[in-house]
């Protein structure tokens, strides 16, 4: 039986296990099966009278991580940070408070990075894989204009705003009730923004809306529909135009966006034929904030700003929850190669190697006994998902080689020890995946 220590441990870990699965939103028998685990191993502990009893907790607010769960962060953080860099973006890292006098210059056509601000956010999510998706898009100007020409009192431009905004989750007929009966707004008027905030489609819905005789005669949906026209156009030169929905109905974040607001949500597959696809979630969105930084330049200017937020949480739920319907193994680390011995008394030498292959940047582990099975080491590496075993054997070490095995096909091959390093580089060149 194992001492009261090791059986503290155990009880510790496995109660992070069944508050990692409830976190997760686990079925009930998988909760209960390590429930179970977890009372059988508290009665072999028995009680301890003269111990304080205390409680590890998080603090709230925050979570606890396994290893399978950082994996899949990681590689996420790495397909949004890659896809970021590949478009000339800098990292900065602002702390919570900071005392700082700063100077902000420069001007730029707004739709440009616009385009390109969706296009990164269209790239980030195709990498990732988590399904099929639809970028919504529509301008703060378009929104305000609409509600003029409908005959919205300016007062009640936010809460009515606010009302339309739910329509991806509930009916015109209850958007409609809300803004009459709780809002006060004449039913008339409810009828005309109605309209026009259940159409969507891409670059034909806004020319249309472009010819209409009470829009047209707005300054400001004017400018925002001639601006979205232009957007459409560049969309189109970086190929997302059909990812992209011109959506009368988004109205996101007005207290600090003044032109092309967007927001992408993830697809669910139609249930019968004929049916269009249901969005079942926000995983990203945005927009255009031209007045928020010039709050703090100095000068007062007007500062030009595109913005792009990932929902990096719901994806990794997302990503997790898929892997877990697949049943796919996700690698904890990112070793390479693992130093194996073929027959006792090797210690030195596997040390030897590794010490060389870690001191070349390679990724490498090796077992900590003195003289561990082949077959042992062979089977650690297909658990952990390691692809390359380099063997040292008595053999090998007269000839000056090291025997290079592929984990998956079982292929070997002798490699010169001054050309494992490359060999290893080659055999391990893999694109940038999630699991």
């Amino acid at each position: 039986m194992a001492d009261r220590a090791t059986l503290e441990d155990l009880v510790r870990l496995q109660g992070e296990r069944v508050r990692a699965l409830k976190q997760q939103k686990a079925s009930a028998e998988q909760i209960e099966e390590e429930v179970a685990k977890l009372l059988k191993l508290k009665a072999q502990l028995g009680p301890d009278e003269g111990k304080q009893k205390f409680v590890l907790k998080t603090p709230k607010g925050t979570r606890d991580y396994s290893p399978r769960q950082m994996a899949v962060r990681e590689k996420v953080f790495d397909v949004i940070i890659s896809c970021f860099k590949r478009h000339g973006a800098e990292v900065i890292d602002t702390p919570v408070f900071e005392l700082k006098d700063f100077d902000i210059a420069g001007q730029f056509d707004p739709m440009i990075p616009d385009a390109e601000c969706l296009k990164i956010m269209c790239e980030i999510l195709s990498s990732l894989q988590i399904g099929d998706f639809l970028v919504k898009v529509n301008d703060r100007r378009i929104l305000d204009g609409t509600f003029a020409v409908c005959g919205v009192p300016d007062s009640k431009f936010r809460t009515i705003c606010s009302s339309v905004d739910k329509l991806d989750k509930v009916s015109w007929e209850e958007v409609k009730s809300e803004m009459v009966g709780e809002k006060g707004l004449a039913p008339e008027v409810a009828d005309r923004i109605g309209d026009y905030v259940q159409q969507h489609g891409g670059v034909s819905l806004v020319e249309q809306l472009l010819q209409d005789p009470k829009l047209s005669q707005n300054k400001q949906a004017l400018e925002g529909l001639g601006d979205l026209k232009l957007l459409f156009e560049y969309l189109t030169l970086f190929g997302i135009a059909d990812k992209i929905s011109f959506d009368l109905s988004l109205a996101r974040g007005l207290d600090y966006y003044t032109g092309v607001i967007f927001e992408a949500v993830l697809l669910q597959p139609p249930a019968q034929a004929g049916e269009e696809p249901l969005g079942v979630g926000s995983v990203a969105a945005g927009g255009r904030y031209d007045g928020l930084v010039g709050m703090f330049d100095p000068k007062g200017r007007k500062v030009p700003c595109v913005g792009l937020s990932i929902g990096v949480e719901r994806i990794f739920s997302i990503v997790e929850q898929r892997l877990e319907a697949l049943k796919e193994k996700v690698r904890t680390t990112e070793t390479q190669v693992l130093v194996a011995s073929a027959q006792k008394k090797l210690l030195e030498e596997r040390l030897k190697l590794i010490s060389e292959l870690w001191d070349a940047g390679i990724k490498a582990e090796l077992l900590y006994k003195k003289n561990p099975k082949l077959l042992n080491q062979l089977q650690y590496c297909e658990e952990a998902g390691i692809p390359l075993v380099a063997i040292i054997g008595e053999q090998e070490l007269k000839d000056g080689v090291i025997k290079l095995r592929s984990v998956a096909s079982r292929e070997e091959v002798d490699v010169r020890r001054e050309d494992l390093v490359e060999e290893i580089r080659r055999k391990t060149s893999q694109p940038l995946c999630i699991c």
